[in-house]
C-alpha cells in the first residue's frame, strides 16, 4: 500500500522528493501517513477534497483482501 500511495503523490506533486509515505500499524488498523511539501498539499487535497477522497478510494478498494482496514491520512 505504501508503494501505491507514493507512486499517486509523486505524480501530482511539483516535487516528487519531498513526499514521504510511512505505515503505522494499530491493533485493529493499519493507517498510511501521507506527508508532501506543503506547497503542494493542494494538489494532493485536490478542490473540496476530490483527489484525496480519490487516493482514500484506490487504497480501500486495494486493500480488500487484507485483514485490517487501511486508512490514508494527509499530515
Amino acid at each position: 500500500m505504501v508503494e501505491l500511495v507514493k507512486y499517486i503523490a509523486q505524480a501530482l506533486v511539483e516535487k516528487p522528493e519531498a513526499v514521504d509515505v510511512r505505515e503505522v500499524e494499530n491493533e485493529d488498523s493499519v493507517v498510511i501517513e501521507l506527508r508532501v511539501d506543503p506547497d503542494d498539499m493542494g494538489k494532493v487535497i485536490g478542490k473540496q477534497g476530490r483527489i484525496a477522497k480519490a487516493i482514500r478510494t484506490v487504497v480501500k478498494a486495494a486493500s480488500v483482501k487484507t485483514a485490517k482496514p487501511v486508512f490514508v491520512e494527509i499530515v
